[in-house]
């Protein structure tokens, strides 16, 4: 308990800034989930805050894509957090909400993967509400402790709200200040040498870049960084 007390203070204490969500990963992690999704949902759109499997990059990119690839509308806990209210802050387990669940939707997102528990805090807030979900592999682990997963929600949704005003994506708080550049030249479809030139560094070095922050966002490609910040990419 004391560590993740101090998970959370950290938290506190970075929320707003770049080094939350480094900080939120790690609480993240002690809580015994294998894979987070924070996804901010709209009215007829979806964004990806924050991914992260912490064995399968790879994993985390393909559903993070197919969920904002339309899947998000199928989700049975839509409903409820498009009517929650301003400041509520809640907690669905799957087993609860598995049999409103279409057969192909548990297949894309559940069995397929190997996905064997959720647990989803759903945070509404005055700008954003969050799914902030937890997912666990293994069957015989027990479940994700419901009230740190609700402190850990009301943590993504204070710290989303405070950043949704900003330019930069709010999924590339993770990065460093020379890996953030480089993934925003690429969403605007600069070229390795391009970035390089305003960088004043070579082009091998922004591949480095490239390659350290794909690896933070747990992402292997311009596509899966197009998916997590798909708003600047679609604006710019």
């Amino acid at each position: 308990m004391a560590s993740c007390i101090q998970h959370i203070d950290t938290c506190l204490a970075l929320l707003g800034s770049g080094g939350f969500a480094p900080a939120f990963s790690e609480f993240m992690e002690t809580l015994g989930a294998d894979q987070v999704m924070v996804f901010a949902i709209t009215e007829g759109n979806a964004r990806c805050l924050f991914s992260r499997h912490y064995r399968s990059a790879a994993l985390a990119e393909e559903l993070s894509a197919q969920y904002l690839d339309g899947w998000y509308l199928q989700d049975p806990l839509l409903p409820e957090l498009m009517q929650a209210q301003p400041g509520t802050v809640r907690l669905r387990r799957l087993e609860t909400i598995a049999e409103t669940m279409g057969s192909d939707y548990r297949r894309i997102f559940f069995d397929t993967p190997g996905l064997r528990a959720k647990t989803t805090v759903l945070a509404a807030g005055v700008r954003l509400r969050l799914f902030v979900s937890l997912y666990q592999t293994g069957g015989a682990q027990p479940d994700c402790d419901a009230d740190l997963a609700r402190v850990a929600g009301r943590l993504a949704l204070m710290h989303f709200e405070s950043t949704s005003g900003s330019a930069t994506p709010p999924a590339l708080d993770a990065l460093s200040e020379r890996e953030r550049a480089v993934c925003l030249g690429i969403l605007v479809g600069q070229k390795a040498e391009v970035i390089a030139a305003a960088l004043e560094v070579a082009p091998n070095t922004v591949i480095t870049y490239r390659k350290r922050a794909y690896a933070k966002l747990g992402i292997n490609s311009r596509a899966g960084l197009f998916s997590l910040c798909r708003d600047l990419g679609a604006s710019s």
